[in-house]
Parts: structure tokens; C-alpha cells; sequence
């Protein structure tokens, strides 16, 4: 079986929509594109390299694919590690409207997405890492999909725009397997699904 973990930067109120830049994602009239640029750290380059630093494979919704294929081709590989290993790795794609993948190692996931993605899972091969996707991480939430969730969480909220835990959060239980923090105040918090959610009473 295989894990599908996803990994997100988030604000504390749990918007994940376009940190890296004001061009990446300005979909719903999100004007606050580029939000991590502030909290730059030596430290989270670290962690993405150890998160990405052994064997994987991408699952990602159209859009992030679209970002990325347009964009990590072109990078120089000797000098990005990131660039080298998204290069490298089998690309799985989830799109509800024709697409024709061209970035090298792509594969469309055709038909039902949710039943490919299951199929996915119960094969052979590596994790397979989600990134960015807000909209298909939706999907794999609703569907209890998700294995792990590798989070970094900055000190800042946002309030409007793409959430990791929205319309397909579902109830569920997640056990904290790493945590950590950089010199800015991010803290990065890993965590693996831990069954359901169980209540009681203090009364």
C-alpha cells in the first residue's frame, strides 16, 4: 500500500493559496499571493530537502500541474535539489477537463478520479507526495485518502482564499509524528492518520 501524504504551507487560519508568489494563484481575487516571502529561512529549505530527499512520486491537481510543469523544467538541476527530484519523479495528474501532459513522466489519471487514485494507492511504488492542489486535496480529504499531512504553519492569518481543511475536510483523527520550529516562528508539524475521532465528557 501506498502513502499519499500531503505537503502544505498554510497560514494559522489555513489558507494554502499561492505563498510563493502575486502571479501564482489569483483565482477568487486573492490579493495576498507571496504571503511566505516574509518568513524566509534557511531552516525550511532544510526541511524541503528532507521531505523530498528519497523516492516519490507526484499527485497533483491540474492547476499546481499546470504551475509547475511551466515552471521546474527550466530550473537549473545542479543548483536546485527541488528542481532535480520533481523532474525526476512520475507525475500523476488529476484533471476533469482534457489535458495533455508534456512535462516529462506525466501520466493523466483518467476516468474517476477518486477510483484511479484508489488503485494508486493499492500498487507498488513510492509515496506519493501532494503539493499545492488545493482544490484535488478537497477530493482526497472528503475520501479519507490521506495518509499524512506535512505541514508548515506560519504566524500569520489571511482570512479569504484556498483552505487545506474546507468543504472536504471530513471528522478524523491525525497522531503528531514530528515537530519542529525555524528562528521566524514557522512551525513545522507532521502528522499521520490515527483512526476516528473519539469524545467524551467533562460534565
Amino acid at each position: 500500500m501506498r502513502k499519499i501524504i500531503v505537503l502544505s504551507f498554510i497560514t494559522l487560519d489555513g489558507v494554502m493559496q499561492a505563498p510563493g508568489g502575486p502571479e501564482e494563484d489569483t483565482s477568487g481575487g486573492f490579493q495576498y499571493g507571496g504571503w511566505q516571502f516574509r518568513d524566509v529561512d534557511p531552516f525550511i529549505g532544510k526541511v524541503m530537502q528532507e521531505q523530498t530527499g528519497h523516492a516519490f512520486d507526484l499527485l497533483l491537481g491540474r492547476k499546481t500541474y499546470e504551475i509547475f510543469a511551466s515552471y521546474w523544467p527550466h530550473q537549473d538541476e545542479k543548483t536546485s535539489s527541488i528542481a532535480a527530484v520533481f523532474n525526476k519523479a512520475r507525475k500523476y495528474v488529476a484533471s476533469s477537463s482534457p489535458l495533455k501532459p508534456e512535462w516529462s513522466n506525466s501520466v493523466l489519471l483518467k476516468g474517476d478520479v477518486v477510483e484511479a487514485v484508489r488503485k494508486l494507492k493499492s500498487g507498488d511504488g513510492p509515496e506519493l507526495q501532494v503539493h499545492g492542489s488545493g482544490n484535488f486535496i478537497q477530493t482526497l480529504l472528503k475520501n479519507d485518502l490521506v495518509d499524512e499531512l506535512w505541514l508548515k504553519i506560519y504566524p500569520l492569518t489571511l482570512g479569504p482564499g484556498k483552505h487545506v481543511f474546507a468543504e472536504g475536510a471530513i471528522p478524523a483523527a491525525w497522531e503528531m509524528i514530528e515537530s519542529k520550529t525555524s528562528s521566524t516562528g514557522v512551525i513545522v508539524a507532521s502528522y499521520r492518520r490515527a483512526g476516528e475521532v473519539k469524545t467524551g465528557s467533562f460534565i
